[in-house]
Protein backbone atom coordinates (compact mmCIF):
# COMPACT_ATOMS: atom_id res chain seq x y z
CA UNK A 1 0.00 0.00 0.00
CA UNK A 2 1.22 3.62 -0.93
CA UNK A 3 2.26 5.68 1.70
CA UNK A 4 1.90 9.44 1.21
CA UNK A 5 5.13 11.76 2.54
CA UNK A 6 4.51 14.25 4.58
CA UNK A 7 2.91 17.82 3.84
CA UNK A 8 6.16 19.23 4.07
CA UNK A 9 8.13 16.83 1.87
CA UNK A 10 8.33 19.71 -1.16
CA UNK A 11 9.78 22.85 -0.70
CA UNK A 12 10.79 25.60 -2.94
CA UNK A 13 14.51 23.86 -3.44
CA UNK A 14 13.09 20.71 -4.42
CA UNK A 15 10.57 22.28 -6.73
CA UNK A 16 12.60 23.41 -9.77
CA UNK A 17 9.27 23.89 -11.96
CA UNK A 18 6.08 23.61 -12.13
CA UNK A 19 4.07 22.54 -15.15
CA UNK A 20 0.66 23.19 -15.50
CA UNK A 21 -1.77 21.53 -18.56
CA UNK A 22 -4.72 23.45 -19.69
CA UNK A 23 -8.24 22.08 -21.30
CA UNK A 24 -7.62 18.44 -20.46
CA UNK A 25 -11.06 17.60 -19.43
CA UNK A 26 -14.11 18.22 -22.53
CA UNK A 27 -16.66 19.13 -19.60
CA UNK A 28 -14.47 21.88 -18.00
CA UNK A 29 -13.68 22.97 -21.84
CA UNK A 30 -17.83 23.22 -22.49
CA UNK A 31 -18.50 24.65 -18.74
CA UNK A 32 -16.18 27.85 -20.03
CA UNK A 33 -17.57 28.13 -23.72
CA UNK A 34 -13.54 27.07 -24.56
CA UNK A 35 -12.15 25.81 -27.60
CA UNK A 36 -10.60 22.16 -27.96
CA UNK A 37 -6.34 22.26 -27.87
CA UNK A 38 -4.81 22.60 -31.12
CA UNK A 39 -1.84 20.84 -31.13
CA UNK A 40 -0.59 18.61 -28.19
CA UNK A 41 -2.27 20.30 -24.78
CA UNK A 42 -1.77 23.49 -23.30
CA UNK A 43 0.69 24.35 -21.14
CA UNK A 44 1.87 27.13 -18.76
CA UNK A 45 3.52 27.05 -15.86
CA UNK A 46 3.59 28.82 -12.33
CA UNK A 47 6.79 29.78 -9.94
CA UNK A 48 7.16 27.82 -6.53
CA UNK A 49 6.10 30.36 -4.41
CA UNK A 50 2.61 29.82 -5.90
CA UNK A 51 3.05 26.27 -3.73
CA UNK A 52 0.83 26.02 -0.29
CA UNK A 53 1.17 23.20 1.85
CA UNK A 54 -1.49 21.54 3.47
CA UNK A 55 -3.07 23.34 6.36
CA UNK A 56 -1.58 26.33 5.50
CA UNK A 57 -3.68 29.10 4.98
CA UNK A 58 -4.64 30.22 1.14
CA UNK A 59 -3.53 33.96 0.93
CA UNK A 60 -6.20 35.30 -2.48
CA UNK A 61 -4.78 38.76 -3.89
CA UNK A 62 -7.71 41.70 -3.64
CA UNK A 63 -9.56 43.30 -6.14
CA UNK A 64 -9.12 41.11 -9.23
CA UNK A 65 -12.72 39.71 -9.81
CA UNK A 66 -14.04 36.05 -9.45
CA UNK A 67 -11.18 33.42 -8.48
CA UNK A 68 -12.02 30.22 -8.88
CA UNK A 69 -10.79 26.73 -7.90
CA UNK A 70 -9.46 24.30 -9.90
CA UNK A 71 -9.01 20.51 -8.61
CA UNK A 72 -5.95 18.74 -10.24
CA UNK A 73 -4.51 15.20 -10.23
CA UNK A 74 -0.47 16.37 -9.99
CA UNK A 75 2.53 13.83 -10.78
CA UNK A 76 5.91 14.58 -9.38
CA UNK A 77 8.95 13.77 -11.51
CA UNK A 78 11.40 11.10 -10.31
CA UNK A 79 14.19 10.26 -12.80
CA UNK A 80 14.48 12.94 -15.60
CA UNK A 81 15.11 13.03 -19.11
CA UNK A 82 14.24 13.98 -22.56
CA UNK A 83 12.50 12.96 -25.54
CA UNK A 84 10.56 10.38 -23.12
CA UNK A 85 8.32 8.18 -25.01
CA UNK A 86 5.17 7.34 -23.38
CA UNK A 87 5.29 3.88 -22.48
CA UNK A 88 8.19 4.54 -20.81
CA UNK A 89 6.63 7.81 -19.04
CA UNK A 90 5.82 5.83 -15.58
CA UNK A 91 8.95 4.82 -14.72
CA UNK A 92 9.76 8.77 -14.54
CA UNK A 93 7.13 9.89 -11.96
CA UNK A 94 8.11 9.90 -8.71
CA UNK A 95 4.82 10.17 -6.88
CA UNK A 96 1.45 11.82 -7.31
CA UNK A 97 -1.01 13.47 -5.31
CA UNK A 98 -3.89 16.01 -5.82
CA UNK A 99 -3.56 20.06 -5.84
CA UNK A 100 -5.34 23.23 -6.77
CA UNK A 101 -5.04 25.16 -9.66
CA UNK A 102 -6.48 28.34 -8.31
CA UNK A 103 -6.98 30.67 -11.46
CA UNK A 104 -7.99 34.35 -11.10
CA UNK A 105 -10.92 34.26 -13.87
CA UNK A 106 -12.06 37.76 -14.74
CA UNK A 107 -8.27 38.31 -15.32
CA UNK A 108 -7.70 35.41 -17.63
CA UNK A 109 -10.95 36.22 -19.73
CA UNK A 110 -9.39 39.72 -20.16
CA UNK A 111 -6.27 37.61 -21.03
CA UNK A 112 -7.98 35.81 -23.62
CA UNK A 113 -9.56 38.39 -25.26
CA UNK A 114 -6.66 40.00 -26.40
CA UNK A 115 -4.62 36.89 -27.10
CA UNK A 116 -1.96 37.51 -23.92
CA UNK A 117 -0.31 34.59 -22.01
CA UNK A 118 -2.32 33.54 -18.91
CA UNK A 119 0.65 33.97 -16.29
CA UNK A 120 -1.03 37.47 -14.77
CA UNK A 121 -4.27 34.72 -14.18
CA UNK A 122 -2.46 31.99 -12.98
CA UNK A 123 0.65 32.24 -11.87
CA UNK A 124 0.07 34.49 -8.87
CA UNK A 125 1.59 33.53 -4.96
CA UNK A 126 -0.41 30.72 -3.03
CA UNK A 127 -2.19 30.01 -6.60
CA UNK A 128 -0.99 26.38 -6.53
CA UNK A 129 -2.34 24.66 -3.01
CA UNK A 130 -0.46 20.97 -2.72
CA UNK A 131 -1.45 17.91 -0.89
CA UNK A 132 1.51 15.19 0.59
CA UNK A 133 2.69 13.17 -2.26
CA UNK A 134 1.47 9.39 -2.41
CA UNK A 135 4.52 7.16 -3.69
CA UNK A 136 4.11 5.48 -7.11
CA UNK A 137 3.50 2.01 -6.94
CA UNK A 138 1.95 -1.08 -9.12
CA UNK A 139 -1.42 -0.46 -7.24
CA UNK A 140 -2.15 2.85 -8.50
CA UNK A 141 -3.68 2.95 -11.92
CA UNK A 142 -2.49 6.16 -13.52
CA UNK A 143 -5.96 6.20 -15.66
CA UNK A 144 -8.46 4.97 -12.99
CA UNK A 145 -7.76 7.60 -10.40
CA UNK A 146 -10.95 9.47 -9.27
CA UNK A 147 -10.53 12.84 -6.81
CA UNK A 148 -12.96 15.37 -5.89
CA UNK A 149 -12.80 18.74 -4.23
CA UNK A 150 -15.46 19.84 -1.60
CA UNK A 151 -15.81 23.85 -0.44
CA UNK A 152 -17.54 23.84 2.83
CA UNK A 153 -18.71 20.17 3.13
CA UNK A 154 -20.45 20.43 -0.59
CA UNK A 155 -18.86 18.61 -3.77
CA UNK A 156 -18.30 20.82 -6.18
CA UNK A 157 -15.97 19.10 -8.48
CA UNK A 158 -15.76 14.83 -9.08
CA UNK A 159 -12.68 13.76 -11.63
CA UNK A 160 -11.81 10.89 -13.28
CA UNK A 161 -8.40 10.25 -15.11
CA UNK A 162 -9.94 7.93 -17.40
CA UNK A 163 -11.53 11.51 -18.67
CA UNK A 164 -8.57 13.43 -19.56
CA UNK A 165 -8.01 14.49 -23.27
CA UNK A 166 -4.25 13.47 -23.25
CA UNK A 167 -3.49 11.28 -20.56
CA UNK A 168 -0.41 11.38 -17.67
CA UNK A 169 1.98 8.99 -19.58
CA UNK A 170 1.35 11.73 -23.11
CA UNK A 171 2.04 14.55 -20.93
CA UNK A 172 5.11 13.65 -19.74
CA UNK A 173 6.14 12.77 -23.44
CA UNK A 174 4.84 16.15 -24.55
CA UNK A 175 6.39 18.30 -22.01
CA UNK A 176 9.90 16.39 -22.43
CA UNK A 177 10.17 17.13 -25.88
CA UNK A 178 10.47 20.42 -25.29
CA UNK A 179 12.17 20.43 -21.95
CA UNK A 180 14.82 18.34 -20.32
CA UNK A 181 12.62 16.97 -16.84
CA UNK A 182 14.17 17.18 -13.82
CA UNK A 183 13.53 15.06 -10.71
CA UNK A 184 11.19 17.04 -8.24
CA UNK A 185 9.53 18.71 -11.25
CA UNK A 186 5.48 19.05 -10.45
CA UNK A 187 2.92 18.81 -13.30
CA UNK A 188 -0.44 19.90 -12.74
CA UNK A 189 -2.56 17.86 -15.01
CA UNK A 190 -5.84 19.70 -15.95
CA UNK A 191 -9.32 20.10 -14.03
CA UNK A 192 -12.59 18.38 -14.51
CA UNK A 193 -16.07 20.04 -14.94
CA UNK A 194 -17.14 22.32 -11.71
CA UNK A 195 -14.77 24.95 -11.15
CA UNK A 196 -16.52 27.80 -9.22
CA UNK A 197 -15.90 30.84 -6.97
CA UNK A 198 -13.94 31.02 -3.63
CA UNK A 199 -13.73 33.75 -1.03
CA UNK A 200 -12.09 33.89 2.20
CA UNK A 201 -13.23 32.42 5.02
CA UNK A 202 -13.98 29.09 2.76
CA UNK A 203 -12.66 25.77 3.42
CA UNK A 204 -11.60 23.75 1.30
CA UNK A 205 -10.87 19.71 0.90
CA UNK A 206 -9.24 17.28 -1.32
CA UNK A 207 -9.89 14.06 -1.48
CA UNK A 208 -9.31 10.32 -3.53
CA UNK A 209 -9.82 6.90 -2.38
CA UNK A 210 -6.18 6.14 -3.73
CA UNK A 211 -4.33 9.07 -2.80
CA UNK A 212 -3.59 11.05 0.34
CA UNK A 213 -5.89 14.41 1.16
CA UNK A 214 -5.42 17.75 2.40
CA UNK A 215 -7.37 20.85 3.16
CA UNK A 216 -7.00 24.41 3.04
CA UNK A 217 -8.89 27.97 4.38
CA UNK A 218 -9.36 30.79 2.06
CA UNK A 219 -7.66 33.35 4.45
Amino acid sequence: MSRPRPADAFSVRSTPRIFCIGRNYAKHIAELDSTLPGQECVIFMKPASALVAPEEAIILPADVGEIHHEAELVVEIGPGGRDIAAEAARGHIAAVGLGLDLTLRDVQTGLKNTGEPWEKAKAFDHSAPLGPMTALDDDIDLADLHFELSVDGEVRQHGHTAHMLVGVAELIAVLSRHWHLLPGDLVFTGTPEGVGPVQAGMQLALSSPRLAGAEWTIA
